[in-house]
């Protein structure tokens, strides 16, 4: 079951509604997020972070289950966070702090792993990359910077190199509202929106600019449709534009170079976006709490949800499993209250008694590797050294055991890509662009 999830920056609790049939599931109690502070861990539970004063030198994190409207864990961090995001899998989560500090607990333990200086002020933006490898972060400072984990977990390379991250992006003259990414990993793109009233394509594998486009009012919200032809931007003016992210557009349209059309309904700001890939569904929230979904083919509303209060500023749209159904829920409420409960709080600090917390940061890392587009052999003998000079105990040496296993599986994983990634671009070329059918197509 797809549902809708939508929180606000007043207090009016998290909203939760069937996305199919628009019927509210349950309503998450005393909730006041940032925007880009909600996040689904791994579709297992929600996080959310809380900051009722902006100016406010505290905050905190909270968790719901699926079945409780109230939190369950409380965390307390040691300055106020705003966006939060998760790894795929929910073993990690990744918190932006108003200081441009950017915090990396693991969810198991609460234990903070990194903390490290990324922005000269506030993140405002956090976005984990299709295979995990790589965080991209936005700022109030206009900047867009691209980290590898890699780089981050590893302190040899760190010493090596003269800054943390991959790309800076510094185009940007006033704060970064949003970020997406697309697909296809280390040659995915990335779209950024800014209050500079521009959105910005950047390549990722050449890590330059592609495309700038201008827009009549500020952007706050972005999202990519699955097929990356087109992004959509909400902007303050209450439209929804659309714009191009490959073809060209004529500059005497109705709103500039790039910019194709736009979705209207509402004269509120657009303070959120969300895609739905099963029906090509697109939702929108806005200020004046009403949370739209658009049929994107037909440009059309079909179906609308009404907060209690107050201007949603975040949405999310969440598959899940069908153990969490309300069919089950009253069964098994007791044993997943029981099982949420268990998620520690995040740290505030780092244990700095635990010498080995570094090491083992480093050690648990590679459970994210699941494509091998920054993963190389040197990297992995790097690992196994630094594993081997702490000494020869057991965990040690199944822990090299199983780096030479998913190095090797990565690296087969990859052969395994790149060819049909190959065969998938000739046929691209021949077949559609040159009208050239490929040499095994052709009748005998």
């Amino acid at each position: 079951m797809n549902v809708v999830i939508a929180s606000s920056s007043i207090d009016g609790g998290i909203g939760c509604w069937d996305l199919q049939t628009g019927a509210e599931q349950l309503r998450y109690k005393t909730c006041v997020s940032p925007p880009h502070g909600l996040a689904s861990i791994g579709c297992r539970f929600l996080a959310c972070s809380q900051l009722r004063d902006p100016s406010a030198t505290s905050g905190h994190v909270l968790y719901w289950s699926w079945s409780k409207p109230q939190a369950l864990v409380k965390s307390f961090p040691a300055e106020p966070i705003k966006p939060l995001a998760a790894n795929t899998e929910g073993s990690y989560i990744v918190g932006g702090g108003s200081s441009g500090d950017i915090y990396f607990w693991e969810v198991a333990t609460g234990r903070l792993l990194k903390k490290w200086h990324a922005h000269y002020r506030a993140v405002t933006c956090l976005v984990f990359s299709e295979d995990d490898s790589l965080l991209i972060s936005g700022s109030e400072d206009g900047c867009v910077r691209v980290w590898s984990l890699f780089m981050i977990f590893d302190d040899v390379r760190q010493q090596q190199a003269s800054h943390l991250y991959e790309y800076s992006f510094t185009e940007h003259t006033l704060r970064v509202t949003d970020i997406v990414m697309g697909y296809g990993g280390g040659n995915a793109v990335i779209v950024s929106a800014s209050e500079d009233r521009t959105c910005k394509v950047w390549s990722l594998s050449r890590g330059r600019l592609l495309r700038n486009v201008l827009f009549p009012s500020i952007i706050d919200a972005i999202t990519i449709d699955p097929g990356e032809h087109v992004f959509y931007a909400g902007s303050r003016d209450g439209k929804i534009y659309i714009a191009a992210l490959n073809a060209e557009s004529s500059p005497t349209n109705n709103y500039g170079l790039h910019i194709i059309g736009s979705l209207t309904d509402q004269s509120k700001p657009v303070t959120c976006l969300a895609y739905s890939a099963e029906g090509n569904l697109l939702l929108s929230g806005s200020e004046d709490g009403m949370i739209r979904v658009w049929d994107v083919k037909t440009k059309n509303i079909i179906r609308m949800f009404r907060r209690s209060k107050g201007p949603v500023n975040n949405i999310l749209i969440v598959k899940l499993p069908y153990s969490l159904s309300r069919a089950e829920s009253k069964v098994q409420a007791s044993s997943r209250r029981h099982e949420i409960s268990l998620q520690p709080p995040l740290e505030k600090y780092a244990n700095s008694s635990d010498e080995d917390l570094d090491n083992k940061a480093i050690i648990t890392l590679p459970d994210m590797i699941d494509l091998p587009s920054y993963l190389s052999s040197q990297l992995i003998n790097d690992h196994i050294k630094q594993l081997q000079q702490q000494g020869s105990s057991a965990a040690a040496e199944m822990e090299v055991k199983r780096l030479k296993h998913d190095g090797q599986r990565s690296m087969e994983m990859f052969q395994q890509l790149k060819k049909v990634y190959d065969n998938l671009q000739e046929f691209c070329v021949n077949e559609l662009l040159n009208g050239q059918p490929m040499e095994g197509s052709k009748g005998n």
